[in-house]
């Protein structure tokens, strides 16, 4: 394989980059809260510092600043992020939310109880394109059913957990896959196709463990809160399908805000100003990601210009070949993810280096999006101080340990086992005469 000569970079373009990272981890630990400090104030911290280290003018670096800011990708990121902000908090208040849950709960059997939270989450996280706002809906509801079931509070709360962050991971409008896709140049459809190959083999796992594991529950009854308008679950149904058709993420959105707010309007949950500032609201609920993406996108611009994403690049790769590519890719990702705390802000930081790793090892976009993406969701599903583990274990009340939450979290580590198990076999195969030649003819035939 023929290798590009570049410039090794600087190790000292690395430390705004640092700072940044190391103020959020420091806050986080100082305060027992990783939440605690607004991730766009540490990133400032590290803008701060880079004006002050890089040798460029003022206004050399005021403008790789702002070009950094205001690219195409982070603008499309940024503008993505409103409108899925829209789309939740609208749904929400026309009672859309509620409505998938309800269903979910009138269809589900006490047998199948833990398989059918991980099924209800999935679909909610999919749709919704959040784990953490699937993980707020059905919280309360889960422990609501360890408590009249007898069912057990670690497994279904390891169930919601891992049905969030499987449907987080492979929705088309989660920021995560954005941030994958976007910082990859991978299309979506393609980043899901080849995210669904390693994701549905562990899903089918887990769902076949917590059937089995919800034969030993007792046959309690559920029993339902109340009718269902299910005209009210079509904003999600139509946001599904037509992201599964390929169509631009923007047109995708912008059709389920409309949709969801003529169903709003047509049972008169609110006006058409309240549409309006609920749409809005949506739009500031999503103030911190977007400022996040467009001022790391700015400190990226500074940190690269300066030499540091070379450094990272030629150190990685240069311990890399094209058979371990993905795993270097992997390990960049989960690395970041433990620092931050935030599978979305990891994708981003690394987001430009994995893209360096792809180009020099010749490696697939759309797998390597796919490994940015799932590294970071395994990460981020057995962080003690992520969001998600958090948000289960203040909703349980000191009734659920953390090693209890992350041991029950089957589709987690059967995630990490596929991946694995995918990316070592691709190895083999493209080492043999025989395999290969077979997997290429079935690619074409599929």
């Amino acid at each position: 394989m023929k290798t590009i000569s570049r410039s090794k970079g600087s190790f000292n373009a690395l430390l705004p980059l640092m700072v940044f990272v190391l103020t959020f981890l420091g806050a986080g630990i100082y305060l027992n809260d990783f939440y605690a400090l607004p991730s766009p104030i540490a990133v400032v911290m590290g803008i701060a510092l880079a004006f002050i280290l890089f040798k460029d003018s003022i206004d050399s670096k005021v403008s790789t600043f702002l070009k950094g800011c205001g690219d195409d990708k982070i603008m499309t990121m940024c503008v993505i992020y409103l409108l899925a902000g829209a789309f939740a908090v609208v749904t929400k208040a026309t009672g859309s939310v509620a409505a998938v849950v309800e269903v979910g709960m009138q269809v589900i059997s006490v047998e199948f109880l833990y398989a059918g939270v991980f099924i209800l989450a999935a679909f909610l996280s999919f749709s919704s394109g959040t784990s953490v706002g699937a993980i707020v809906a059905l919280a309360a509801i889960v422990v609501g059913f360890s408590e009249k079931t007898g069912a057990s509070l670690p497994v279904l709360s390891a169930s919601l957990l891992g049905g969030a962050l499987f449907g987080d991971n492979l929705s088309f409008i989660s920021d995560t896959t954005i941030a994958a896709t976007q910082s990859l140049e991978c299309e979506m459809k393609d980043k899901f196709r080849q995210n669904f190959k390693i994701a549905l083999p562990a899903a089918i796992l887990t769902v076949v463990i917590l059937i089995f594991m919800g034969t030993s529950l007792s046959n309690a009854a559920i029993v339902p809160s109340g009718d269902i308008d299910l005209i009210k679950i079509l904003p999600y149904l139509l946001v599904i399908v037509l992201a599964v058709a390929g169509v631009n993420v923007f047109v995708v959105l912008f059709t389920g805000i409309l949709a969801a707010g003529a169903i709003g309007l047509y049972y008169m949950d609110f006006g058409l100003l309240e549409f309006a500032k609920l749409t809005y609201e949506g739009f500031t609920g999503m103030t911190e990601i977007f400022l996040l993406s467009m001022l790391t996108g700015g400190l990226a611009a500074m940190v690269a210009r300066a030499g540091g994403l070379d450094f990272i690049s030629h150190l990685v790769t240069g311990k890399l070949k094209k058979s371990t590519g993905y795993f270097g890719i992997g390990g960049l990702v989960a690395l970041t993810n433990f620092a931050v705390a935030n599978n979305t802000v990891s994708i981003i930081v690394t987001g430009s280096i994995a893209k360096e790793i792809k180009e020099r090892l010749k490696l697939e976009k759309e797998k390597a999006a796919s490994v940015l993406d799932i590294f970071a969701c395994i990460i981020q599903g057995i962080l003690p101080y992520g969001a998600q583990v958090l948000l289960l274990l203040s909703y349980a009340e000191g009734r659920l340990g953390y090693f209890d939450l992350v041991l029950n979290a089957w589709y987690i580590w059967l995630l990490l086992g596929s991946t694995i198990i995918f990316l070592g076999f691709r190895k083999a195969s493209t080492k043999s005469g025989k395999v290969a030649p077979l997997l290429l003819e079935l690619k074409k035939a599929v």
